[in-house]
């Protein structure tokens, strides 16, 4: 082979390389290190990735003897990694190429409560998720003191009282989104900066996340968790739009004590009522009279229920109907319902929605009267 081929192919590998995108497609293993000062005896400490039922455990200990701790943690993509101290204080830093030191207070003892956070100690990225996080817990303070004014306030009826509470949210809305924008303004070229992506709206707020990203990706092309993040929000769409009024409702089949499979499918050409519960959701036991209700009063005119249970223990599942003696199927989710969470797009119980004999939602998040009305319209006997 020409030596000049061979020195420029050579060269062109080099530069692949060390390239940022491949540079931050290594694998990398920082130290988070710390201390404790009030301890919690008998709680762990995690540190762990997303939320809810995405929620990954990477790992979890304890202090020693003097109240420190040493963890190491291998990154396998730059991101938000969220730190619980012993479930006194929730933290979000920065797990790309920075070791971090964490000193929390612990335990509250003082009479007097305090209001800070935990500062973290490692590099520039994390001095800016520091910045980040101060502002969402001033705006957070923010928001609980003027819910705390809203409390006072004597309504002339509760159409008065919505309003109000709907402008106080958008305000708090508004402002952490302008903190979150004045960030990215004095830390563009700051890979931590994706970081705030997730406080914006992704439908209303495309244009403000679209410029935030253009900057990161011009130093670093395909960025990994800029990728996931486009990835991760489009997904999330493509399952709104299929759980939107109107849509069929997404397919899936588990099974009832018996072993045998049931789903949406099955009840074609039925007015239905899907619930979500589990059983130790008392919003979700208290709701159940009232389905009974319903059931006894329209069974007769088409009207099903099938109620989906996201309980981890089947044994508290079977337990639970046994005792409540719902007469309607009843079926268990796998995985405590981590899949048809996402599927559904629902994150609290109970989850209720009514599909009409086509297989089509027709409405969601229904509760007592208003379910009841939503039924009588459905099946043609509202006036």
């Amino acid at each position: 082979m020409n030596k000049k081929i061979t020195r420029s192919l050579l060269a062109l590998l080099l530069i692949v390389a060390i390239s940022p995108a491949a540079i931050t497609a290594q694998q990398k293993t920082i130290v988070v290190s710390g201390s404790v000062q009030f301890d919690v005896p008998g709680a762990k400490m995690q540190i762990f990735t997303g939320s809810g039922p995405d929620k990954r455990v990477l790992a979890e200990f304890d202090i020693d003897e003097n109240r420190r701790f040493r963890q190491e943690i291998k990154v396998d993509q730059p991101g938000v990694l969220s730190f619980d101290c012993k479930k006194t204080e929730l933290l979000n830093f920065w797990a790309e190429d920075e070791s971090v030191e964490l000193n929390y207070r612990g335990a509250d003892t003082a009479k007097v409560k305090s209001t800070s956070f935990t500062a973290i100690k490692g590099g520039p990225k994390n001095d800016l998720m520091n910045l980040i996080n101060h502002n969402i817990f001033l705006n957070r303070q923010m928001s609980n003191s003027t819910s705390a004014v809203l409390k006072g306030i004597v309504y002339t009826s509760p159409a008065e009282r919505d309003k109000a509470t709907r402008a106080i949210s958008d305000l708090n809305t508004q402002d952490l989104k302008e903190r979150m924008v004045y960030l990215s303004e004095l830390f563009p070229e700051t890979t931590s900066i994706v970081a705030v992506l997730n406080y914006f709206n992704y439908q209303r707020d495309r244009d403000i996340i679209d410029k935030i990203s253009a900057k990161i990706y011009a130093i670093y092309p395909n960025y990994p968790p800029l990728d996931k993040f486009y990835k991760t929000k489009e997904e999330a769409a493509e399952r709104t739009r299929k759980m939107a009024i109107g849509a069929t409702a997404p397919e899936f089949a588990f099974p009832t004590p018996d072993g045998k499979l049931l789903g949406p499918k099955d009840y074609r050409g039925k007015t239905l009522i899907i619930d979500f519960w589990a059983s130790w959701c008392g919003p979700c036991i208290a709701e159940i009279p009232h389905l009974k209700k319903l059931y006894e009063n329209y069974k007769d005119k088409g009207l099903e229920i099938l109620s989906v249970s996201i309980d981890k223990d089947g044994k508290e599942w079977l337990k639970a109907v046994e005792t409540i003696q719902m007469p309607w199927k009843q079926i268990l989710s796998p995985n405590a319902g981590a899949e048809l969470m996402g599927l559904y797009q629902f994150n609290m119980i109970p989850f209720i929605i009514l599909i009409d004999k086509e297989g089509k939602i027709v409405n969601k998040h229904l509760r007592g009267e208003a379910l009841e009305t939503a039924v009588k319209a459905l099946i043609g006997l509202s006036k």
